[in-house]
This record gives C-alpha cells, sequence and structure tokens, in this order.
C-alpha cells in the first residue's frame, strides 16, 4: 500500500517522541505557566505540536477522500463516478490523486472491518455519531492501520480534516478515538474479533465482506464448477486495487497513446491494454471516445456474443444482420458492439429504459460511424412486435447485483442485502425472455451478468430450457476461449464463468443460446448443442 507524509511507518516511540508527555508525576505546569496533567496519576501525553501548530486546514488529497465518502453515504453515489470529478476539481497532481484514490477506495472497501474496530473505541453506538464524523474516523482507521503513512501524520491530518469539514468539537471526538484505534495493529484488532467468530464471520471481518456475502461467493464457486477452499483469494481478490483496463474500439481505436503513456498490452484480449495510472481523462483517445476504460471481462463476453456462430437460417451477412443489445446503459459493451458491428457492415440496436442513461449510451456509441447504430429508449420487456425474431445477435446484460465487480465498486458490497437477489430474479428472466422473443430462428442469445451468484446465472439459465422449447444451448466456455489470447478455462457446464483470483477481471458470466428455428414442444427436453 502507497505512503505518503513521510514514508515508511516507524515505531510508534510511545505515541509520542520527544516533546511529548513523560512528565514526572505531579509536574503540573510547563514553561509558560499553563497547568498541564491535571489531577491524573499517570504522565499525561500531548500532540507533538503545539495547538498554535497543528494543522486546521484540510489536506487536498484527504479531502477528496473524504468528498466521495460523504457523496457514497449522503447522495448513495458511486465513488468511481465522482472520484475523477473531485480529483480535476482540486486540481491533484498524478500522486495526490493516487493517495486519494487508495485512501478513498481502501476506506469503502474496508468499511465494515473499520466500523467493527472504531465501535470498540466510541462510548456510543456508531449509528448516534454525526455521519460525516463517520467517514472521517473510516478514512483516519485506513490511514493508520492499513496504509504506510506515519501515525502522527495520519492522526494530525484526520484532524485537521475533522476541523475542517465538520467543526472544532468533532475534531477533538476524532482525536480521542483514532489514538484508541492506533493503540493496536490492524492484525490485533482482527484476531480481538474473530476470538469467538465462526469461519465464515470471521472471513467476514478479516476480509471485509458482509457475512452473507462470503456465504453467497462460496456457493457460486462450488456452483461453479470450483472449490470452496478458493474463498479466501476470491475475497482477497475483491479488496485488491484493480488495474484499469482500456479498450481501442476495433476499426476506430488505437493503442497507441495509451501505450506512449507507459500501459501495457492486455493479456487476454485483443485490442486492450493496462493503464499504468494519471488522469486518463486527459488523454485526447479517452475524450473522443475510440479508446475506452472497460474491464477485460465485459471485453471477452461481448466479443464471444459477437462471434459465436450462427445457424445457416439466421438473418446473416453484410446485408441484412442486426444486432440487439437489450440493456445498454451506460454503453461501455454497446460501444465495443457497435464498433464490431460496423466492421462487418452489421446494425447495433442499443436499447435503455432510463433517458439519462440513453443518453450515456448515445454519447458512447458517437465515435461509430452513425449509419451502423441508433438507441432506443423504452423497457426491453416490451419490444415492439415487429422487432420480435429479427436479430440475429442479442445481448442481455442484465441489472444484477453486481457481486463480481466488488473490487471496482468497494461500497455497493454494503448496500446489497439478500433481499436484492430475490428481487431482481424476476426481472432476469423476464428479460432473457425478451432477448430469445427477439432473436431470429438460427440467431445467438446471451445472457451475461456481473454476478457469479448461482441464483442470477445458473438457476435463471436452468429455468429457461425447462420453459422454453425454442432455445438450445451452446457452449460459453468455448465461445469465451474463441475470443481470447488464451484459453482461460472459464468453462463449465456450458455456461462459462470468469474470475478476479483467476483470470484478473470482474467475476462476468455468460451463456450462449441459439433460437431454434422450429421450437419443441414446451415438456420436450431441451437440447444443447454437441
Amino acid at each position: 500500500m502507497s505512503g505518503r507524509d513521510g514514508g515508511q511507518r516507524g515505531g510508534r516511540q510511545g505515541r509520542g517522541g520527544q516533546g511529548r508527555g513523560d512528565r514526572e508525576h505531579g509536574q503540573r505546569r510547563n514553561e509558560q505557566g499553563r497547568e498541564r496533567n491535571r489531577g491524573g496519576s499517570a504522565p499525561r501525553r500531548f500532540s507533538q505540536q503545539a495547538p498554535s501548530e497543528r494543522s486546521r486546514t484540510a489536506d487536498p488529497s484527504r479531502l477528496v477522500a473524504f468528498e466521495v465518502l460523504r457523496a457514497v453515504s449522503r447522495d448513495d453515489a458511486y465513488a468511481n463516478l465522482v472520484l475523477p470529478a473531485r480529483i480535476r476539481q482540486h486540481r491533484l497532481d498524478r500522486r495526490d490523486a493516487g493517495f486519494a484514490t487508495e485512501l478513498a477506495y481502501g476506506a469503502l472497501r474496508g468499511q465494515g472491518m473499520y466500523d467493527a474496530i472504531l465501535a470498540r473505541c466510541v462510548d456510543r453506538p456508531l449509528d448516534r455519531l454525526d455521519p460525516a464524523v463517520l467517514d472521517v474516523l473510516r478514512l483516519g482507521a485506513h490511514q493508520l492501520l492499513a496504509m504506510r503513512v506515519p501515525p502522527h501524520a495520519a492522526l494530525n491530518q484526520t484532524v485537521a480534516l475533522a476541523r475542517a469539514v465538520v467543526g472544532a468539537g468533532p475534531g477533538s471526538l476524532v482525536n480521542a478515538v483514532l489514538r484508541r484505534a492506533s493503540g493496536r495493529s490492524l492484525e490485533e484488532w482482527l484476531d480481538e474479533l474473530t476470538a469467538t467468530a465462526d469461519e465464515t464471520e470471521a472471513a467476514a471481518i478479516r476480509h471485509a465482506h458482509p457475512p452473507w456475502i462470503v456465504r453467497a461467493l462460496r456457493q457460486s464457486l462450488v456452483a461453479h464448477g470450483r472449490s470452496a477452499s478458493e474463498i479466501e483469494a476470491l475475497l482477497e481478490a475483491d479488496n485488491a486495487a484493480p488495474v484499469v483496463n482500456l479498450v481501442a474500439l476495433p476499426g476506430i481505436g488505437s493503442l497507441d497513446e495509451a501505450l506512449e503513456q507507459g500501459s501495457t498490452l492486455g493479456e487476454l484480449v485483443e485490442g486492450s491494454a493496462l493503464s499504468s495510472g494519471g488522469d486518463l481523462g486527459r488523454w485526447s483517445s479517452i475524450q473522443s471516445g475510440t479508446l475506452r476504460v472497460q474491464d477485460v471481462g465485459s471485453q471477452l463476453v461481448a466479443r464471444a456474443v459477437a462471434a459465436a456462430p450462427l445457424a445457416p437460417e439466421a438473418v446473416a451477412g453484410s446485408a441484412g444482420e442486426r444486432w440487439l443489445d437489450l440493456c445498454a446503459g451506460p454503453g461501455g459493451k454497446a460501444a465495443l458492439l457497435g464498433a464490431l458491428a460496423a466492421e462487418r457492415g452489421a446494425f447495433l440496436l442499443a436499447n435503455e429504459p432510463a433517458e439519462h442513461r440513453a443518453d450515456l449510451v448515445r454519447q458512447a456509441l458517437r465515435p461509430v460511424p452513425a449509419e451502423s447504430w441508433s438507441v432506443r429508449t423504452g423497457d426491453g420487456r416490451t419490444l415492439a412486435p415487429e422487432l420480435k425474431e429479427t436479430f440475429s445477435r442479442v445481448i442481455a446484460d442484465v441489472p444484477c447485483t453486481g457481486l463480481g465487480a466488488l473490487r471496482r465498486r468497494p461500497e455497493s458490497r454494503w448496500r446489497r442485502s439478500p433481499e436484492d437477489v430475490a428481487e431482481l430474479a424476476p426481472l432476469q428472466r423476464e428479460l432473457l425472455d425478451a432477448a430469445i422473443d427477439a432473436a431470429a430462428p438460427g440467431g445467438v442469445v446471451g445472457y451475461v451478468t456481473c454476478s457469479p451468484h448461482a441464483a442470477e446465472t445458473i438457476a435463471v439459465v436452468q429455468d429457461a430450457l425447462r420453459r422454453r422449447g425454442d432455445i438450445e444451448e451452446l457452449d460459453a466456455g468455448e465461445a469465451i476461449d474463441a475470443v481470447a489470447l488464451r484459453p482461460l478455462g472459464a468453462g463449465h457446464d456450458r455456461t462459462a464463468q470468469l474470475w478476479p483470483h483467476v483470470h484478473g477481471t470482474d467475476a462476468m458470466f455468460l451463456a450462449l443460446f441459439r433460437k431454434r428455428s422450429a421450437p419443441s414442444g414446451p415438456n420436450d427436453a431441451p437440447s444443447k448443442e454437441s
């Protein structure tokens, strides 16, 4: 983890060092005659700085991290959308931007863990604290316990932040609470917190995931053909800072600027790169939209749907092939699919129910030739009758819990609940049905989620195969390998599941279907292509 304000953490030296505490018992006044150590039986310790020397203005990088946490807590915002704008607003240089990013994301990822520690250091329930004060405490705890920031700098700067954004009184509370928290190392705190916990609860605390997500991810590993023993590696991967993935739109964009800026070529899929960091928003290729930020897992599933073989009877060829992105917002996959469609002389219809997200889709597709795409604003479950059975390729990247993208959306783990899985299930099934209805005979349908949860993946697929006689399942693992630069081994029982701890991608799921020319009866067993 990166350091700031002094590099490596040193020993605490009694949490004071020269000029603090260590007065003999009974000494009550300092050189200026001010009373210090009022009535205590033990030597009292003080800050390294005199009050007049303590920081009273917020360090810009810490202020940015605080504003991100406040937007997430107060406005239900997404950190990955708020952070870049705040970095530009405060004009942080690359070093300070990196510090603000690690601080904000680290505090958000570790929120449950830090709250458990802070609860031992505060004399009241955390929900009775001012939410802004609690966010400051989370930032301070992360610096003190998990970053290479010298303790005195972490404490002084966090108290200064509290004074600047909340007030002097809360600043004193922050000072007292963080001093208690800094009395032990993170490992010592975790040992105490997990002393009587069961295996799931201990993993939840140590790896800062809600217990229900730990259980769900363990079950998901098994459901997708992997070992439950991988759960520790998966949770650790969720907490690792993800590398920014880039994609150059095929036939339109280039990786040249990314490589000139120090990025490296991606190893999983063509046209991709791994960013070395910095403010990508200043790159001309990013501004033009020909180079985009997109997880390589999303790139792989989009390319797999675009490359899956059509049956001879499907509407195919440069003159007539039509593609549909049923749930297109905010537009990342739509841009990649649109570029691929343009290369092949096909046409993409991108559907998005929310108008503001439809605008984002239009913006994402702007670099693609205008004659190759259009955007529809409407519920994907209510496609017009004239659109039924007209598309050669359909991708349904359905709304889901996002449990496969926790490393990129650190706050989402604390927002989700088991009830969300049940509430999303009907919508996911209805959207898959709509996607199948839209596919032409012989056409391909891709069902995609950024969650490995079995209820959002395998259960939906099995339900569709059981209910419908007009589809056959294709091998999604083979389809992924066909567009990857090396075999990924993501397939299991004809579906494909990517994993952050195995493939270095978000945990994207893909199932592929082909629309039958002549539907079987509803009670016929669904066939699978050999």
